[in-house]
Formats: structure tokens, sequence, C-alpha cells
């Protein structure tokens, strides 16, 4: 059963991701979509053949800076001029690849593809998903008929917990790397961040309400290299990596937060009260 109680659990935060792998910002409120937060992870660079491009990759994605605005997003990297770019009114679609799923997107303006390719250094795409409703169906073997998921690694919404991350920095004080901590959440890039819990509580959770929204939990968030990448100056260590393999393997995950399904929608903010349902 959760270890926490219903009444001293918070929204401590809410983090939004416009372009899959660039930082994030954090509003006071959002609201939540059968696909996730509006405007979170709908915007995704591509190289020549289609494929996602990341930090695993390139690391230096971590420094660009977006901004939703009026029907579109700006973007601001070190070294560049500010870019503007509107969502695409094409619905000329072209197949893109989101690690074993094809899915179809819009493309956007040549000036976005040559920014980005100038700063990255190599040539890539920038594509915006118009229709999250229909484009990508959540794994079957997690979800229900008609669930699906924006540009997001495989689900709707990510959630963490200021303990786990506590608990997590004094492992990480205790190793061989203890000079790297302590981490800060942004490490995690998450969606949701819930204060008031017990270390690794989220573990048992299996169905949350925070704000207006109902949440399904339904697996634990295995972590890759980008966790290692430090978020304000793309620099890359070994933590979390090595303390989670020795605390938090599962199976072969090394894992930290949970992935979360709406069941319901609406808005949530910062302070909500966050309810245990299951």
């Amino acid at each position: 059963m959760p270890t926490a109680t219903s009444h001293s659990m918070t929204l401590h935060s809410i983090h939004v991701h416009p372009l899959k792998a660039a930082r994030g910002f954090a509003p006071p409120s959002a609201v939540v979509e059968p696909w996730g937060l509006a405007g979170d992870r709908r915007w995704l660079l591509v190289d020549t053949d289609g494929r996602l491009v990341t930090q695993r990759g390139q690391r230096q994605l971590a420094l660009v800076e977006p901004e939703l605005t009026t029907g579109g997003v700006t973007f601001i990297a070190p070294g560049r001029a500010t870019l503007s770019v509107t969502v695409p009114a094409s619905d000329e679609t072209v197949t893109v690849g989101v690690w074993q799923d094809k899915i179809e997107a819009v493309l956007a303006d040549d000036e976005a593809h040559a920014w980005f390719s100038d700063y990255l250094g190599t040539d890539v795409r920038l594509v915006h998903l118009d229709d999250p409703a229909t484009r990508r169906p959540i794994d079957p073997e997690y979800s229900e008929p008609g669930e699906t998921v924006s540009f997001a690694d495989g689900y709707p919404l990510l959630l963490t917990t200021l303990a786990s991350l506590d608990a997590l920095n004094s492992l990480i004080a205790q190793g061989d790397h203890a000079d790297e901590g302590p981490l800060p959440m942004n490490r995690f890039r998450p969606n949701v961040v819930i204060a008031g819990t017990a270390p690794w509580a989220e573990d048992d959770f299996r169905r949350v309400a925070i704000g207006e929204a109902v949440f399904r939990f339904v697996k634990p968030c295995g972590r890759c290299v980008v966790t290692t990448t430090d978020q304000t100056t793309a620099e890359r260590g070994k933590e979390p990596l090595r303390t989670l393999a020795r605390h938090r393997r599962f199976d072969d995950q090394l894992v930290f937060g949970q992935n979360l399904i709406p069941e319901t929608t609406g808005t949530i903010r910062v302070g909500d009260t966050v309810r245990v349902l299951d």
C-alpha cells in the first residue's frame, strides 16, 4: 500500500518540454490532455533518415530553450539568434521514427531546419505532431484501445517525487562519484513532481488524482545516458546511472520515476492536493 497519506501529498512543480530533448519550462498550471500536458513534446528533430534526434547523441540540445507562443514556439540557443516557428498549416505529412514507432508528422519550414542543422552541425529537420489524438497509439500491453501519446518516449506523463530524489542523492553521496551530486530534478525530465511522500512510495501507487485529472500508473521509467547530462552545461558524468545500477535495478532497467496515462483530463496547478486512489 502507499506509504504517504493523501492529505500530505501536493503537486510541487509542473514541467513542459515543447521540443523533445530540449529544455523544459515550469508553468504554475497546465492542461492535461489525453496524450499528455498541453504543448508537451509536440515538436521533434529527425535526421536524414527520419529517425528521432535526442540528447543521447546530441547532448547540446540540453541548451536549447523553447518557449510556447500563440500559434507556435520560439527557440533560443547559445550563439544563435532567436528562431520563431509557427505550427505548420500544411496537412501533408512525412513518416518519422520514434524508437519502434512510425508516426506521421508535419515538417516545419526550411528556416527551422537550417537553424537546428547549423546549431548541431548535422543535417536535421524539425517536425510537428499535428494530430496527437490519432497518430501514435501507446503500447497495447500497457494501454487501453484509443489511448495515444505525443513524441514522449512512450507514455503521456512522467511522475517523480522529491523524497525519492533526496534518497537517490544520499546514495550518490556515499558512492565513488559523490562529487557529481546532489543532482537536480531536471536530470530526469519529469512532467509532474510530487512533494510529501516517503522515498520510493510511487513504486506502489496505481492511480492518483491531481487537481481536475486522474492518472493511471503503467510502468516504472527506465533511465538512460541523458540522466548523466548536466542540463545547464551539457557536460556528461557517471551519475545517477552508477547509483541506480546498484540500488534501483529492476530486471534490465535502471528505474527512477513512473509513467502515467491520464484517465480524465482537466487542469492541474502547483500546490494541488495529490490523492492516492489505488
